[in-house]
């Protein structure tokens, strides 16, 4: 299956060169691989481009899909072939609508920043699924402690960047929340009110899915 992760090299242009790793998202080990004297890490990236003199807003929109990829690394060969390393979050909860909504946290060395993004994810799933929370209302919480505490980058794989305004982005209606379930919901209630029926609040949540990419 891999551990997919992109490397992108910065050219005097400012723009990069961009190649994928197989495996370069396991544990960002291509931070210590890529040097000047290995800079494709000994085979660990591939040598085929996948793009070249792209923008760093495109790779994340036009290549970077939060639901393949682990690993984002930009190399600046320029500084002695300098790594920074990034964890990409996929911030959505997949059920075949929504797939694109994604993120990038700078990692450290002790990677931190995947055992917390695992956690959180995990644990709104769960108050997801008790009703506690929307999968809207998650998501918002979500996002704010990526920027807020993380100074993460949010972006939607295959839209316009806009990290200005934070536009161009909206998520999916609750399911809940659309007028053809809620008549279903009360078209229940009433049947199980003529027959005495007693009723579960579980029943009305959403679906969640507690992994990351993959």
């Amino acid at each position: 299956m891999g551990h997919r992760a992109l490397v992108a090299y910065r050219r005097p242009d400012r723009l990069y060169d961009l190649r994928y790793s197989h495996w370069g998202g396991e544990t960002l080990s291509l931070v210590d691989e890529i040097a000047s004297t290995t800079p494709l890490a000994d085979g660990s990236v591939a040598g085929p481009l996948v793009a070249d003199s792209i923008s760093r807003d495109r790779i994340l929109t036009d290549h970077l899909d939060p639901c393949v990829h682990e690993a984002l690394y930009l190399v600046n060969p320029a500084a002695d072939y300098a790594v920074d390393a990034y964890r990409v979050c996929w911030l959505e909860w997949g059920d075949g609508r929504d797939v694109g909504r994604g993120a990038i946290i700078e990692a450290d060395s002790e990677d931190s920043v995947r055992r917390w993004f695992r956690a959180t994810k995990t644990a709104l799933a769960d108050v997801i699924e008790m009703g506690a929370l929307s999968r809207r209302a998650a998501q918002a919480y979500l996002e704010a402690r990526v920027c807020e505490e993380y100074d993460g980058t949010l972006y939607t794989y295959g839209e316009p960047i806009d990290t200005e305004s934070g536009t161009g982005y909206e998520p999916t209606p609750d399911r809940w929340l659309e007028d053809q379930n809620w008549s279903d919901t009360e078209n229940c209630l009433e049947d199980r009110s003529d027959r005495g029926e007693r009723t579960d609040d579980g029943d009305w949540t959403d679906d969640g899915d507690r992994s990351g990419p993959s």
